[in-house]
Parts: structure tokens; sequence; C-alpha cells
């Protein structure tokens, strides 16, 4: 840097500066008249001088004084050029205007194009030009961090131009950084490469199979086709497992539209399989990569355990019991309760009492019906024992309440938290009515799994507005907060709208579904148990999922969600046993984790607490996507346990998605400059030579504030003080 110009200066005003003018005056004037009474002494002469002076330099204090240098940079003022090269940058989607039937280009190539040396060369006479990329090995764009990078690296930084499709995915936002350069007077002058319309295409934007399923049982393959096309596209979808076996499906997307279906396949072997969806690719397409998914599952016997508590053999309770029992994978126990008579249901399996803890922790889903805390029925302990069930074994609860309105009395017991709706005191016994009423699908039941009973959307309304009615249903006033309501009454409303019917809810580590009547049976009409039991397997199921991800006799390890996504947290539960069958307070156990690339980790599990025995929890974020190999061990019980987890990977990256105008934009706007739709390099490069040219740096050193004045107006204080004492004049 070159000096330029120096000078003192004072920030003064009007009042300090008349301030000063008048002290030193006043103090001139006392002094004089202190030296003429002394008869004009040499000494006290000296000393009064000295006195003018100090009060000379604490008014020039107070006025400010500082010496101000002016400096010219020698070095040329820098220009940045920002080029994303990021994934999102590979899609192909720039059409020439003037041969629109050619090739698109890809947004990259057209970066490429305007960031070469010799594009930026006729800026070398004014500006130090810097041409660099951003988001090359990162797997997401982050913009503020690649914009705050070039600022640290110059602070002097003119101007910015920032080729990009607008992309932004991880970090801070980008107005954030825009910001900063807007306090640096830095301006920003945005290139927007890509298209504001997504490319023509169809995608396969979903597949989620389940972690396992059971063997010679139907398993429900749920995906997302997306298309953005002008048009509807027919096709044939094709699902491939691992072994051979090949499943299709006649879709229809509609244009620019996106569908939701099930696929139900049965596998016939136990094993592990990879299933692969594609879709048919089409000529429009721009886009083929997102044409196919792959997920693995695992195919296993099934051996669900299922409890039903009820007080009189109804109907529903008699239906649903057939139903289950006729199932080869399900076990069914029954306990059956005769209030007017002190004894229990008897036959081939039926329980004589409530089971203890041991052997209550083997069931999957409990059904409690019309039963409560009453004489000969249920007792506080066991209230204690179906809530421990739920909250730390995962095991599921259905409430199937019935027209007698046992079960409002569990509502003042430890029971009452796990309700997901508020039952009406004052109808304990629900609503009867001789037209049969009918269910209605919420939007969120119409896309649960565990309400389909057909495989497209548009059967499975028209069978649940089909469906035969119900006659009574439980007095209901509304959902609880955090529950999820499937399906209301179609007609009957109170002052919180539609009663709800279908309810579920998560509490602890299980499920709850409450069934707000007990009127499923009658859908047996004209069909048998087609749908009765379709329903109630699906429950079952649904409720016994986690339980059966991985167990053994003395362990058991769930998690969720249960199908993770890398960098996504993972919840680990796990229940573990004594030999003899006891839920374990404490105990020390140890999941090792080994991950795709080989890396292993170790996660001590905590114990769930005083009132969860029996379970341990922990948390895992998995950071790369793949197969990772899980062991569980337990030093106080001797057991492992092994299973694996499917971590999907989830890619940042969007290809073929529109470009996002509106980010570069505001960048611009933010920071005073311009955002360019058409890449014109010579428009740009005008902008940036019409920039001001970068002011002058100035160095100012306060004298006022320094220490070294401070030290010399005390050490005059110091010399007039001793002086006084040295004349006698103190």
């Amino acid at each position: 840097m070159t000096l330029t110009n120096s000078e003192l200066t004072f920030l003064s005003t009007p009042t300090t500066l008349v301030f000063g003018v008048a002290i030193v005056l006043v103090t001139a004037v006392f002094s004089f008249m202190i030296w003429k009474r002394n008869h004009f002494a040499a000494a006290t002469g000296w000393l009064e001088a000295l006195r003018i002076l100090i009060v000379a330099l604490v008014a020039l204090t107070l006025n400010q004084p500082e010496w101000r240098e002016t400096f010219k940079p020698d070095n040329k003022p820098v220009v940045a050029v920002l080029r994303d090269d990021s994934g999102s940058m590979t899609t192909e989607d720039i059409v020439d205007p003037e041969n629109p039937a050619s090739p698109a280009r890809s947004r990259e190539s057209v970066a490429a194009a305007l960031t070469t040396n010799e594009s930026w060369s006729s800026l070398s006479e004014n500006f130090e030009v810097d041409i660099r990329s951003f988001a090359t090995d990162a797997e997401g764009t982050d913009l503020s961090a690649a914009i705050n990078d070039v600022v640290e690296q110059f602070p002097g930084l003119r101007g910015l131009v920032l080729i990009s499709d607008g992309d932004w995915n991880t970090g801070d936002p980008p107005s954030r950084a825009a910001t900063r350069l807007r306090m640096s007077d830095t301006r920003v002058f945005t290139v927007p490469v890509g298209n504001e319309i997504r490319l023509p295409d169809l995608a396969v934007t979903a597949f989620d199979a389940p972690t396992f399923g059971i063997v010679e049982k139907p398993v429900r393959l749920p995906f997302s086709l997306t298309n953005t096309l002008p048009r509807e596209q027919s096709t044939t979808l094709t699902i491939a497992t691992s072994n051979g076996e090949t499943i299709t499906r006649e879709v229809t997307i509609p244009a620019m539209g996106k569908i939701r279906e099930t696929i139900l396949w049965s596998p016939k072997s136990v094993g592990d399989f990879e299933l692969t969806l594609t879709l048919p690719e089409i000529e429009e397409e721009r886009d083929k990569t997102n044409n196919q998914l792959t997920a693995p599952i695992a195919i296993r016997k099934e051996e669900l355990k299922v409890l039903l508590i009820d007080t009189y053999p109804r109907w529903e309770y008699r239906y649903l019991r057939n139903a289950l029992e006729r199932d080869p994978g399900v076990e069914v126990s029954c306990l059956l309760f005769h209030p007017d008579v002190d004894a229990v249901g008897d036959g081939p399996g039926y329980l004589e009492s409530f089971p203890e803890a041991d052997k209550l922790s083997e069931f999957d889903v409990i059904v409690l019906g019309d039963v409560g805390l009453m004489p000969n029925q249920l007792t506080d302990a066991d209230v204690t024992a179906l809530r421990h069930q739920v909250t730390t074994q995962a095991s599921g609860l259905v409430l199937l309440p019935g027209f007698r309105g046992y079960q409002n009395s569990l509502v003042s017991t430890e029971l009452e938290a796990l309700f997901p709706v508020l039952l009406d005191p004052a109808q304990p016994r629900g609503w009867g009515s001789a037209t049969p009423g009918q269910f209605e699908l919420t939007e969120l039941g119409a896309r649960s799994l565990l309400t389909r009973l057909e495989d497209t959307e548009n059967a499975n309304a028209r069978i649940w507005t089909n469906l035969p009615g119900f006659q009574w249903y439980a007095g209901v006033t509304r959902a609880k907060p955090g529950s999820e309501v499937l399906a209301t009454h179609s007609s009957e409303t109170n002052r919180f709208g539609r009663i709800p019917l279908i309810v579920t809810k998560t509490f602890g580590t299980g499920k709850i579904l409450f069934m707000g009547t007990d009127g499923a049976w009658r859908w047996r009409k004209g069909v048998e148990d087609k749908y009765h039991y379709r329903f109630w397997g699906q429950v079952a199921r649904w409720m016994a999922y986690q339980r059966n991800m991985a167990s053994d006799e003395l362990m058991r390890l769930f998690y969720s969600p249960d199908r993770p996504q890398s960098g996504q947290t993972l919840s680990l539960n796990a229940n573990v046993m004594s030999v003899g069958g006891e839920p374990l307070q404490a105990a020390t156990v140890i999941v090792q984790i080994t991950s795709p690339t080989g890396k292993v980790e170790s996660v001590r599990l905590q114990p769930g607490g005083e009132e969860q025995w029996g379970l341990f929890t922990g948390v895992f974020e998995p950071d790369e996507p793949g197969d990772y190999q899980l062991l569980m061990t337990c030093a106080e019980n001797g057991g492992t346990l092994e299973t694996k987890i499917t971590v999907q990977g989830t890619s940042l990256e969007k290809v073929g998605y529109p470009a996002r105008y509106d980010v570069l934009e505001e960048i611009a706007r933010i920071t005073k400059g311009e955002m360019f739709k058409t890449p014109d390099l010579e428009a740009i490069k005008a902008a940036l030579s019409a920039l001001p040219a970068p002011e002058p740096i100035e160095r100012r050193l306060r004298i006022w504030a320094s220490q070294w004045w401070i030290a010399i107006i005390v050490l005059l204080l110091t010399i007039f003080w001793i002086g006084r004492k040295a004349t006698g004049a103190v």
C-alpha cells in the first residue's frame, strides 16, 4: 500500500470546542493572577504555565484528536467466479431455443463454458479474477459455505459471480451469506443455469417394502410413482425377486401427477431376498436413472401369539377367535370372564386366569374386549401388567369395547394413558341404532395399510362405502392429541366433529388400536371372512411387527424407524430376560454394530427405568447406506442375538428437478447485485467493470484514547504537584 495523505483531525462538537476554549482561557486568567500575586516569581510562572498546558491537553482530549493516514492499495481488486459442480448440475435440461430438436445440454457443461480462463481474461487489467468450483466432493450443495469461503480468503472482495442452479440442500440459508456481503459492500451477480420446469420423466419415488414377511402370507409392497409428462401414462410395473420370481401390475399414472399403490406378494420359501421394482423406460424421458428401486426383505415362519380377553362370547369375539385360530401362523389364547359367576371360559386354548408376567410377555397382541376393573374381571395387578407389557415389551393392545361399557372403568386406572380416545362418561354403554351406521375413512385412513381391504385406493374406498353397517358404537367424545384417526362415523357428530371409530396410537414401545364398534363381524355377509379376517390379520401383524424384528428365547431387539436412512437417528430397543424368564432390571447389554465398510462401533443400551423392567434403550446414527450387522450380547444371561439392518442411502442431489431461480434472485437482491437470466458474459463483465473503485484504506491513531497520551497527562500532573510542594504553595 502507498501512503497518499496524513493529517491531524479532531472529532469535536460545538459544545466540546467552546467548553475547551473556555476552560483554557479561564485557567490562563487565574494563573496570571496567581503569578502576579507572587510578584512574578520565576518558579510560580513555570508552575502556572504547566497548569495551563495540562488544562489545554485535557481540552484537546475532549475534542478527540486523531492522526489519520490514507493509503492506496497496490493490488488489484478481486473478483471471484463461483461455479456449482454439485450433482444436480448434471441435469440435462438446457435446450437451444434456435434448435429445439437438438439434444439438451447439461447444466454443468453450460457452467463450464462460462468459467474458462479465456472468458474472463479481458478483466485482468483492472481486476484479479479468481475462478473456482464448489461441491465437487460433497454429498450436498452448501451455497452459504461456498460464498463464505471466498469472503474469508479475499477480505477486499469487490464482486462475486455465482453460476449455479440455485439448488442448496445443506448448511445455512444463502441469504445469511448474502447479508454478510451486503455489509461489506460486495455485490453478487448470479447466473442461473437450468430450466425452471421439471423434465418430462417417469420415476419410482418410493418402494417401502417391510423389513420382513411371513412365508405363504401375502406381503404388501407399497410403492409411489411420479409422472411429469403432460399426459397420463399407462405401463406395466415389474417386481423381480432375487430367486427369479416376477410380479407385474398394470398402472396408470395421471399427467403431472403421482400415485401410491400396493402390490401383494406371497413368498413361497424362507430366506433373505432382494426385491427390485422396475418402471419401463419411455422415449420422452430425460432421466432414466430413477426408474428402478431395490429393497431387501427377510421371509420367515410366523409364530404370532394373540391373547383375547372378554366377558361374554359376543359375535365379534366368536368370529375373531375363529378367524385367528384358522390361521396356521397364529397361536390364540382366550380368557373369557363370566362376571355373573365366579368362573371363566373353559376349553382348548382357554386360560384359567390372567397370565403371570413371564407368560404375559410371550403375547405379541392382546385384544381387550368389553372388560374392566370389576369383580370377577381384571384386578389392579392385571391392569399394571397390561400397561407394562405394552410400554416395555412392544406388544400391541386392541381396545374393543362393548355395549355393557365395562371398559369405561379402566379410564381411572393406569391404562387411561393408553386410550387413544376420550370416552364419554355420560354414555358408558355407547349408542345403539335401528339404522345401521357406516364407517368413513379419513384422509389418513385412506392411505393406511391397516384399512387396506383391496389393493388400489379406489377399490378400497368402494369396499368401505359398501361394507355392511353396524348398529352399535362406543360413546366417544374425541380422539386424544397424538392419535391417528383412520375412520369415523359417516353421519354422527358432536361438538368436536365426526365420532372417531378406528383410532391408533403409539405408547412406549407398543402400539394401540381402538375399535369403536363390535360390528365388524357383519363384514362377512356375502364374502365369508374375506374382509373381516383381512382387517384383523393386518392389525395383529402390524402390532407384532416390531417385536418380531429379531428375537430368541432370552432377548428381543427392535428398532425405529424400520427403514432407516443414512444420517437418521436410529432408536434401539431391547427386551432382555433372565434364564428363568424374568425381565432383567439391570444388565450389561451391548450392541456391536459393523458398518458396510467394516467399521465397528459399540452401543451400550441403558435400562428403561424402574417401571420398565426388561427394557433397554439406546441410539445409533448410521452415516453410510448399506447393510449393518448387529450383534447384541448380555453378560447376565449369556445370550447373543444377531440381526441385519439395511440403511437406505438418501441422495440430497436431485437430478431432473427445476432450477431454483428464486434463490439466486434473492442473493442478488440482498447484495444490490443483479441476476442475469441469460448467460451473457459481456453484460456480466460490463456490470463488474462498472463497480465503483475500492475506497482508500484509512488508518487512524486515536491519540485521545492511547495509553501514552494518558501517561503524559498523568506525568505532567505529577510534576505540577511536586513543583507546588517544592515552592511551598501547598
